[in-house]
């Protein structure tokens, strides 16, 4: 028995000075499984909580932060050096605190164009350069993951979020997101995109059961992620918060396994997004690997249930190696020593370029004359000229959303600094008139005039213009700018009055503006600082050229102006639709109206619409696939955007190539400056065994910047499984076979060419038979629905 206890004894002791030699690397991963205990398996799986609260649950600091201000961290277990990591918000920049007790040195970051003004670029090369700027900033400041893109559709306008997501198209998503992934990785740092899957509304986020039939998932809310994850490998993937088809998404494994993982083929580290303690066990069993931000409970759960034997500790294992090779790739595992130090002067010229090519001239019309006579279109404008800046938020410009899709900037130019760089002069008495009532809305009483939202970010109200101020200014001014802004994001979606819709004092000012100065024959712009889809069908009519400027970034006011003085020639196009009104889109009559929001704390639970579970009886139809089938009128259609100069397109041609074709096009600039112009691939499939949209967007591609007369040749390609509609009776992505009709165009609604391309044999990708609802869905049939 002596002899035995002696060979235990040294066996421990051998394992254990062996294990103390053990330092983690690429090629050991497996060594290291093998003499990691229980506890620390537990621990790295759980993320370290590192905000500090008072008794009463007020943030008091920060506590072991690699990095201050970043969202979440990694644990460290030291004996086997395995480091922390740190994990940072966000879509538009590095989110981290810009000043740091002990330290004069300042610790700003780019606020780069939200996802909505990148995606409207249609320029993946331009946003992957972005994401090289924003990937260099996450090393620099010593973080390892950005999470971000977020990738959600825009279901609906109403979305808090949807300025940080892409497009109501899963292919622009998917492709816009693939090379943000790719900038930000080329940098040695990580990604995460999210939220994965179905986050399309704020309100209950957290509870929210999603209940949406396979194809509608399939088609259009996981198509973008599949996209990203096969072009570009993000490290990471986030989560959601919401419910899907009854499970948490956080805890399902169809999706987070069968179709992540087996399907797509995804290699990468699962987390979740920022929750409290669920049930940790379920979510592991479900393939997700990370549970952030992390509390201690979810740590002893992991160790109860692995020695209960309710978590197998071989699925805690398979957590713990995606971590650990997760980790081995981090810029704190490789010992980089950062800098703090970016380059932010030259990242600030990369956003004010990229901000300017996303925003969309909406309007550019002739200025009527009182004689009669018309004008040139009202932009570009002259250098030089007499600008009266009207709008609260030309003078309060807005770079960006609420919540962890915002960046601590240094500085945010205005529409004041923007033109007066531009060379234009300033209306000083109209400025002095806004920046006194700016000064009064922010000494006055918060709550009573409710100009704060979600996170403590201020939203200025409009404010109420004198009588006969703008037929005053308009004798002695050339033109009228107004600005328009609105601001959204995390926790809360968007309200229909004075959000969606204009304000009654926002009408009034643009009504008197647009009169007064179309009296004196001058020119009234309009600049939409926003980040999403408003309604303009009503108003639209009133102004000279409307630009959708959205919220650009930390430059955006130099941005507008290299747009309105025609230094850049705008380029951009809508990424999504802009409907008539707000119930022309199928998905209002199920999403939930800022009225609808849920019981409070202690309240008996009840099942309510749109709160509690969101039916998307909508499917496929979401966006431009709705309304181009159906035929409804809309303000702006998807892909659009006007330009100082004129394209033609010629030469389509397809060429069949393994797995599907080629397309091309060469398209010349026929006006007399130099531009870009994005072109769009839609495809009409031959009928087949399911409804299908009249059109789909495929592929799409951008000129460089052609000089007048200059041509350029585009080709994209396209492979049949892209032509496939996911057919729910044989569990089956399916092209059918016949001929498909191409046309390229410069939007939805404007076709320049066309072309066929014929599949000979029907092309099937098999799939698993999962994320099923409960009950079916009644889902719109546009046959049905225009029989009504």
């Amino acid at each position: 028995m002596r002899q035995l206890l002696m060979t235990i004894i040294v066996t421990v002791m051998a394992v254990t000075s062996a294990s103390a030699q053990l330092k983690l690397s690429e090629n050991n991963i497996d060594e290291i499984l093998k003499v990691m205990t229980l506890e620390e398996k537990a621990t790295l799986v759980v993320g370290h909580h590192f905000k500090l609260y008072d008794d009463q649950g007020n943030w008091i600091g920060w506590k072991d932060a690699l990095v201050r201000g970043v969202a979440g961290q990694t644990q460290p277990i030291k004996r086997l050096g395995i480091p922390a990591t740190a994990l940072t918000d966000g879509p538009a920049g590095v989110r981290i605190e810009a000043h740091r007790d002990g330290t004069d040195q300042t610790y700003f970051a780019t606020g780069f164009p939200v996802g909505i003004c990148l995606a409207s670029t249609w320029n993946t090369e331009l946003v992957e350069q972005v994401a090289q700027s924003i990937g260099n900033e996450v090393r620099e400041y010593g973080c390892d993951v950005l999470l971000a893109p977020g990738m959600n559709i825009h279901r609906h306008a109403l979305c808090g979020r949807n300025f940080e997501y892409f497009s109501e198209d899963p292919v622009v998503t998917g492709r816009i997101a693939a090379a943000y992934v790719r900038g930000v990785q080329s940098q040695g740092v990580g990604t995460s995109i999210k939220h994965y899957a179905a986050n399309n509304q704020e309100t209950n986020r957290m509870g929210n059961d999603v209940r949406a039939s396979q194809r509608t998932l399939r088609e259009i809310y996981l198509k973008g992620f599949e996209i990203a994850v096969k072009e570009a490998h993000p490290w990471t993937v986030m989560s959601s918060y919401n419910r899907l088809n009854g499970p948490f998404t956080q805890a399902h494994p169809e999706l987070l396994t069968t179709v992540l993982r087996d399907e797509w083929g995804f290699k990468g580290m699962v987390m979740t997004d920022w929750t409290d303690p669920r049930n940790t066990a379920d979510q592991l069993l479900a393939g997700n690997d990370l549970m952030e931000p992390g509390y201690p409970a979810q740590t002893e759960e992991v160790i109860n249930k692995v020695k209960s034997g309710q978590l197998p500790e071989e699925v805690l294992n398979r957590s713990v190696r995606r971590i650990l090779e997760y980790i081995v790739k981090t810029p704190h595992y490789r010992g980089y020593k950062y800098s703090d130090r970016p380059d932010l002067k030259g990242h600030a010229a990369v956003t004010r370029q990229s901000a300017a090519e996303g925003m969309v001239l909406l309007k550019n019309e002739p200025v009527s004359r009182p004689s009669g006579n018309t004008s040139d279109p009202a932009l570009p404008l002259k250098s030089g000229l007499k600008v009266t800046l009207y709008g609260i938020n030309g003078y309060d410009f807005l770079a960006g959303g609420t919540g962890s899709g915002d960046v601590n900037k240094a500085y945010v130019v205005d529409l004041v600094e923007g033109l007066t760089n531009a060379g234009y002069v300033l209306n000083d008495e109209v400025k002095q008139l806004y920046q006194d009532y700016s000064r009064y809305i922010y000494k006055s009483e918060k709550s009573e005039l409710g100009f704060f939202t979600t996170w403590g970010d201020p939203k200025m109200p409009e404010m109420p213009m004198k009588k006969g101020l703008a037929r005053r200014m308009s004798k002695q001014d050339d033109v009228a700018i107004v600005c328009i802004g609105r601001v959204a994001g995390e926790d809360k979606d968007r309200q229909l009055e004075g959000d969606y819709l204009l304000t009654e004092v926002e009408r009034q000012m643009l009504n008197d503006v647009c009169e007064a100065y179309h009296n004196e024959g001058k020119p009234v712009i309009v600049v939409l600082n926003v980040g999403n889809v408003i309604e303009t069908e009503s108003w639209r009519c009133l102004p000279d050229a409307i630009l959708m400027a959205w919220q650009p970034g930390q430059e955006g006011g130099n941005s507008v102006a290299d747009i309105l003085c025609g230094r850049i020639c705008p380029s951009g196009k809508l990424a999504t639709t802009f409907p008539c009104t707000y119930s022309d889109n199928p998905a209002s009559r199920n999403f939930p109206l800022y009225t609808n929001i849920p019981q409070p704390w202690g309240a008996p639970k009840t099942e309510k619409k749109d709160v509690d579970y969101t039916r998307y009886e909508e499917g496929i139809y979401v966006g431009y696939r709705y309304y181009e089938t159906a035929k409804r009128p809309v303000s702006y259609p998807f892909g659009f955007g006007l330009s100082y100069t004129t394209f033609e397109y010629s030469k389509p041609r397809v060429r069949s190539v393994k797995g599907g074709f080629e397309a091309s096009i060469t398209v010349r600039n026929t006006g007399s400056v130099s531009g870009k112009e994005a072109v769009q691939l839609y495809v009409s499939a031959p009928s087949g065994a399911v409804e299908k949209p009249i059109t789909e967007l495929k592929a799409f591609a951008k000129t460089r910047e052609l000089k007048p007369g200059e041509s350029e040749t585009l080709t994209m390609r396209v492979s049949n499984y892209d032509l496939a509609s996911y057919v729910t009776s044989r569990h089956a992505w399916v092209a059918d076979a016949g001929t498909y009709q191409l046309r390229f165009a410069a939007n939805v609604q404007d076709t320049r060419a066309r072309a066929t391309y014929c599949l000979a044999k029907e092309n099937v990708t098999l799939c698993h038979d999962v994320l099923n609802p409960a009950e079916p869905i009644n889902e719109l049939s546009i046959k049905h629905y225009i029989n009504e």
